[in-house]
């Protein structure tokens, strides 16, 4: 028996390269229209595909029926990293950033929607590299999942598969077909062309409208000016704010508005959280705003919420620099970044179900103090969650925790001070971007030492992939027949 099916690995992974070499090949007509050279594209294109190619070529005899957990868990990451490796090629080839780690650092932070950069000057980018920076947003939020749903069942490979292993939350819908594959990218596309559109209406060109679109759908965080998005208009400032909420929403929940299934929309739980949640810290922050300045109170209301609900879904932009907000107001920008949206969404982090969950455990822990012989099945959305997947959950909260614990340690003993590094570790963990410190939301993470940049790269990685399919491939069993 074997132990991975190789070929079959080589054969989706020929499939993801190719995504890529036709998301490079879409930057060369921006390169044109602005009179950019175009050839770093063309041949990071080439490389992709000459890559592509090889792998699709040796992968003739791949056993498609033979598709196991085991190497569900090796495609989705290593897909990633094949991805990221080859995103950079397009920053090195065009010389805009030549060190590999930081072009490494650039395309991780693009692709994972975690929108961290070490570019300290972004006006002066060429227009085609802006673009590439922002397609990496929307390419891996999630219509780089959507894609591989749609491509897969060519090769006979279910995108649930693959798709099921970004969360330990079953909650989503289960893609059998090319057509729910295909409603979901409408959804996401719908997204993205109605944000371009508002925010083409107002001082922003089409240009702008674009990049910032992607950023905001993907939740990711890349922005075409230094100054982010403190440059623009409150018109757009609040229309990013209301597309970044929406994008922190469940694709699974505007999957049942589309079929009209409002009934399972009411009964979503954690959409009612999430909800609660932004409301309830954005008009914390904005009280604090209020009664610690002498701001009016829509430009208060604005900051605290635009601010919110960025971190909450894992998104990045900043309306204002939150680091010279009253002390109370920083330590919960700094509690929201081990948040996260509704799962199912682009956003990364905890996100919100496991949190209403860890509660609700909380909540039966209690109710069993006083009542011993009380049931224990802890319900979600109106179905009691099996033990099992409810110890995973659990499991995964004290994982992520442990992480960020020990991921500070190890960057503060690469250089960083204690705010700067846990706070980094935090925001690439859960995907965020900013942090505070030194690599605040005016600030960038070019003055890190490189082997923090590494090893904030694979964090951004981790927390992408949810940690559970990536420590699994480091388990004594997952190599065991």
């Amino acid at each position: 028996m074997k132990l991975i099916n190789r070929l079959l690995i080589l054969r989706i992974l020929s499939t993801i390269l190719l995504i890529e070499t036709v998301s490079v090949l879409l930057c060369i007509p921006v390169a044109l229209i602005y009179n950019e050279p175009f050839e770093p594209f063309l041949w990071s294109a080439v490389f992709s595909f000459l890559f592509s190619a090889v792998f699709r070529f040796v992968t003739n005899d791949a056993d498609y029926k033979k598709f196991s957990n085991r190497d569900g868990y090796l495609i989705v990451t290593l897909s990633w990293l094949v991805f990221l490796a080859f995103g950079t090629l397009p920053y090195i080839l065009t010389g805009t950033i030549p060190s590999f780690i930081d072009a490494f650092f650039e395309s991780s932070s693009g692709f994972t929607t975690t929108g961290s950069t070490i570019i300290t000057d972004v006006e002066v980018l060429p227009y085609s590299i802006l673009f590439w920076r922002s397609l990496t947003h929307w390419l891996g939020g999630f219509g780089f999942i959507v894609l591989v749903i749609i491509i897969l069942p060519s090769i006979r490979v279910t995108g649930y598969q693959l798709f099921s292993l970004e969360s330990t939350l079953k909650e989503k819908i289960h893609p059998k077909t090319k057509s729910i594959g295909y409603r979901i990218l409408l959804i996401y596309l719908t997204l993205t062309i109605a944000e371009i559109l508002l925010l083409n209406l107002g001082e922003m060109d089409f240009f702008e409208s674009l990049c910032y679109s992607f950023g905001t759908i993907a939740t990711g965080g890349f922005s075409t000016k230094n100054s982010g998005i403190i440059a623009y208009s409150a018109y757009s400032q609040y229309i990013i704010m209301i597309f970044m909420l929406l994008a922190g929403i469940s694709q699974v929940v505007y999957y049942y508005i589309v079929k009209f299934n409002f009934r399972k929309v009411s009964q979503n739980e954690e959409l009612w959280f999430y909800l609660g949640s932004v409301i309830i810290a954005g008009a914390l922050a904005t009280s604090i705003i209020l009664a610690n300045s002498t701001f009016h109170l829509e430009k208060a209301f604005r900051d605290g919420f635009f601010n919110v609900i960025s971190i909450i879904t894992t998104t990045g932009f900043a309306s204002t620099d939150y680091l010279l907000w009253p002390g109370p107001a920083v330590i919960l920008i700094f509690l929201l970044m081990f948040t996260g949206g509704s799962t199912g969404s682009t956003t990364g982090n905890i996100k919100m179900a496991r949190h209403l969950l860890v509660i609700k455990n909380i909540k039966s822990a209690f109710v069993k103090v006083n009542h011993p012989n009380a049931l224990s099945g802890i319900k979600f959305n109106g179905k009691t969650i099996a033990e099992k997947i409810n110890i995973s959950i659990l499991s995964f909260v004290v994982l992520y925790l442990f992480i960020f614990v020990a991921g500070t340690l190890i960057v503060v003993a690469t250089g960083p001070d204690v705010v700067t590094a846990a706070s980094a570790v935090a925001a690439s963990l859960g995907n965020i971007g900013p942090g505070l410190g030194t690599v605040g939301p005016m600030s960038t993470y070019a003055h890190l030492p490189e082997i923090t940049k590494l090893i904030l790269s694979l964090l951004m990685i981790l927390g992408r992939l949810e940690i559970i399919s990536v420590f699994a491939l480091f388990t004594r069993t997952f190599w065991k027949v």
